[in-house]
């Protein structure tokens, strides 16, 4: 006799054979997404963090070498296209051998350090600097590929994971807000606004398109973010055009805060890649010694080891996507293309590349697969030649989606138990310091030396893994790093 199909059977999903080869190699179904979905994640995340291609310039070539020469002799376009094209070429990379919603650029923190802490060294060039980042990227590729840099992920306590999460996502909306000018340093230490007010148009238009990202994410509109991004946009360039704002200076501090949002004259322009190569894998040692060069690569490196980790965590998380220890799937590939993304950036003379917590807007629009990433990292490549277009997004209306998705990490703290002292301190710690501190790095290494402390202080010593007390006693030296420096007079 036939068999007949039940309606169960009926109702079933389609066997994986009817997916196309994309889904499938993505798990784009299977993580409950779309191709559509993934496209317009990935081009959320792209506006939210488009800002670097205008940013690392502008930071790389505030100062000179210690040579008194100035990156690229302070040609910012030649900046821009290698920005772009690296966080392109990695961003594809992270989506198609990690499948992970993650896109990568050169890092903010890490790009300020390398000009001020590195290249302004005496007797230092830009050639010298690039290469200890190139070499800070290549040590982390081999703590990866030997297996220890996803072990000391995997030794850090669950709790501690969640709060490293929230902490950024706190960070993420105070960036917005910083960037937007609704949050000012002030006296003694934050203010609000604009001598207290919501002042200028840029505000008015971080404001309305605030609104609008979250009502329309409130009423579950697809593509809320990035309608908000563009639509926000729009407005600005309206009110460019009417209002004559200008971009934000001494003279005019309610102008916008980066780029001017009005139509470029040039929209495509042919790029200038002739930075790529220009470093020096050991010129540094001639200059100021092994042991200094040491310490500068151990201090880019812890950096760039637990902002990575914090990022992977809390994107995983945001997206649904951790394990029961709350590990990501596929740890071990995405620190090995962040590994590689650090020494890129160094070898493109654009400074360390790195995985960012902007892709947790993208993961906030619904993205869930590394072909979100993909779609980022071409957005980027098209940003080589698009960069006057890319120029026109100001903070104002870019930001709106950092705090939005700052709320969205938020949600994941009822996941501590506040009751477990002995883990909710270090989790608290963690929290409020990435934040206060304006670093994801002080906010995990003040967590990772709280837990050993209590730990210990509370006859619990045995709970602590092994590899908590080597990153306990490795924070201890980076946080002391100065006195360390000066007491070796390096």
């Amino acid at each position: 006799m036939a068999q007949t199909t039940t309606p169960d059977t009926a109702d079933t999903a389609p066997p994986e054979r009817s997916l196309s080869a994309l889904d499938r190699y993505f798990k784009i179904t299977e993580r409950g997404s779309t191709v559509w979905t993934e496209v317009r994640g990935g081009l959320v995340t792209f506006f939210a963090m488009s800002y670097i291609v205008v940013l690392n310039p502008l930071i790389l070539t505030t100062a000179p070498d210690g040579t008194g020469q100035f990156l690229a002799d302070g040609d910012v376009t030649k900046i821009a296209a290698v920005t772009a094209l690296v966080a392109g070429v990695l961003s594809i990379t992270m989506g198609v051998v990690a499948k992970f919603p993650l896109a990568i650029a050169a890092g903010l923190g890490l790009n300020a350090f390398v000009t001020f802490s590195i290249a302004g060294l005496d007797g230092m060039t830009w050639p010298d600097a690039m290469g200890i980042v190139v070499l800070e990227g290549l040590i982390i590729l081999v703590l990866v590929l030997t297996g220890f840099r996803e072990a000391v992920f995997k030794a850090v306590p669950k709790e501690l994971k969640t709060a490293i999460g929230v902490g950024i996502g706190l960070f993420i909306a105070l960036i917005g807000l910083v960037d937007a000018g609704i949050v000012r340093p002030g006296n003694p230490v934050l203010a609000f606004g604009y001598n207290g007010s919501l002042a200028g148009w840029p505000m008015a238009v971080f404001v309305i398109g605030l609104f609008l990202t979250v009502i329309l994410y409130v009423r579950k509109v697809r593509g809320a973010i990035l309608i908000g991004i563009v639509s926000a946009t729009l407005l600005a360039v309206v009110v460019e055009a009417v209002a004559e704002v200008g971009s934000k200076s001494d003279d005019n501090p309610t102008g916008w805060g980066l780029g001017n949002p009005a139509l470029p004259e040039k929209a495509v322009d042919v790029p200038d890649f002739s930075l790529i190569g220009n470093f020096s894998l050991f010129g540094s040692i001639e200059k100021i010694g092994l042991l200094a060069v040491a310490l500068l690569v151990f201090s880019v490196m812890l950096a760039d080891f637990f902002d990575t980790m914090g990022t992977m965590v809390a994107i995983g998380g945001e997206a649904g996507l951790l394990d029961e220890e709350g590990n990501p799937p596929r740890t071990k590939q995405i620190l090995i293309v962040d590994s590689v993304a650090a020494a890129a950036g160094g070898a493109a003379s654009v400074s360390s590349n790195t995985s960012y917590i902007e892709s947790a807007a993208g993961v906030g629009d619904g993205a869930r697969t590394g072909l979100a990433s993909v779609v980022t990292g071409i957005a980027f490549l098209l940003a080589t030649f698009l960069a006057p277009l890319v120029a026109m997004v100001p903070y104002e209306a870019a930001t709106p989606a950092l705090v939005l998705v700052g709320f969205l990490m938020m949600m994941q703290i009822t996941g501590i138990d506040w009751r477990k002292v002995d883990v909710a301190i270090p989790a608290f710690l963690a929290i409020v310091l990435m934040p206060f501190t304006y670093s994801i790095t002080v906010g995990i290494g003040a967590g990772f030396v709280a837990y050993v402390v209590l730990k210990v202080a509370l006859g619990k010593a045995k709970d602590v893994h092994p590899l908590m007390w080597v990153c306990g006693v490795l924070f201890v030296i980076y946080f002391a790093m100065t006195p360390i420096r000066d007491l070796l007079g390096v």
